[in-house]
């Protein structure tokens, strides 16, 4: 009897600036829904569910409800990646719920137990790297996706397959209509690659906004020269500046330069000392200094996103250039693209 391909890194995918055609790469490509979960690989064998994270971090404790429902739909022996996923919402209007789904990660058993049953978890299988005593690694994704249809034929709620097209026009509507159940873009992959572990192999399309932000301070790196990161803000209908996210890619060059051209903003108190405050402390981080450099919100800079979650920018924006144009003042949540809300359960139908 083979051994499984356990514990697995995760094919991977890299960012394009649109969906490509579906003859663009040799042997084609399928397109499929990007989901925005917790990347997993799940292991059936002799009756024990085990889930690995894309680093390869067991997180089979936090999800005790889809081990009972991953063991009750998957055949046993076998190697399935997916995306594990919480949905949210009415029927009718359900979509993807990142922050529920990021409180699962929790120390004691108590809570993970209770948010077990308060915010279950799915998942969405969308790739079979090991079948019975067949490792389909070496296998196209042709063959390996066609053994995964057959697989999943069976499968019930909370465990779904990921559905697929290959024409290019209504994965360009995915990239628009599905924002708004909360998944954040397409995927496309090439239908004849095998499945190369920690390698991107895939494509993948994800939205590209841009916005006009007030910084409102600073966080010196953690090496103690420079800016390490930017805090961003965008005033809400009451007037109040509000905390959206930070930009934090910059070269060491430009972290001191930085340092210089952002003097003039630094406040200071009474005293000439430099005013500081301090962000709410990441859980998953807790020891990591939330201190930074409070500045005058008058310097706006247009920064490129993909996505918002609630108030807050999804993931960390890229800058793209200052404008000393904008009044900050004029720098609102107005501006922001809201995508038209759509349904879940459509994306998993």
């Amino acid at each position: 009897m083979t051994d499984l391909p356990f514990p697995l890194r995760p094919m991977l995918a890299k960012a394009v600036g649109d969906v490509p055609e579906p003859d663009s790469v040799a042997g084609g490509l399928v397109y499929e829904p990007k989901w925005d979960g917790f990347r997993a690989i799940v292991k059936i064998e002799d009756g024990a569910c085990e889930i690995g994270s894309r680093g390869t971090k067991l997180l089979t404790r936090y999800f005790p409800e889809l081990v009972e429902a991953l063991l009750g739909n998957l055949p046993d022996r076998c190697v399935v990646d997916g995306e594990i996923v919480i949905r949210q919402g009415e029927p009718g209007a359900e979509r993807l719920d990142w922050e529920a789904l990021s409180q699962r990660i929790h120390p004691a058993a108590s809570r993970i137990r209770l948010l077990a049953e308060q915010t279950p978890a799915s998942f969405v299988a969308f790739d079979l790297p090991a079948l019975g005593d067949d490792d389909l690694t070496a296998v196209p994704f042709a063959q390996r996706r066609e053994a995964l249809e057959r697989v999943g034929a069976a499968f019930s709620a909370p465990v779904h397959v990921s559905q697929t097209t290959r024409d290019v026009g209504l994965a360009r509507r995915w990239l628009v209509e599905f924002e708004g159940a909360g998944l954040d873009g397409v995927v496309a992959k090439p239908l004849g690659a095998v499945y190369e572990a920690n390698k991107r192999r895939m494509l993948k399309i994800k939205h590209h906004r841009s916005a006009d932000t007030v910084v409102l301070g600073y966080r010196v790196h953690t090496s103690g020269r420079g800016v390490g990161s930017l805090l961003l803000g965008l005033y809400d209908d009451d007037g109040e500046l509000r905390n959206v996210g930070g930009i934090s890619a910059f070269s060491d060059a430009r972290r001191l330069a930085l340092i210089e051209e952002l003097e003039p903003d630094v406040m200071h108190d009474d005293d000439g000392e430099v005013l500081r405050g301090a962000t709410e402390r990441n859980r998953f981080a807790s020891a990591k200094d939330v201190s930074f450099v409070r500045l005058q919100p008058r310097r706006v800079v247009e920064v490129r996103y993909d996505q918002m979650e609630g108030a807050r920018f999804r993931h960390t924006v890229q800058f793209e250039r200052w404008r000393p144009d904008r009044e900050a003042r004029s720098c609102t949540f107005g501006q922001l693209e809201i995508p038209a809300a759509y349904d879940l359960s459509e994306v998993l139908a």
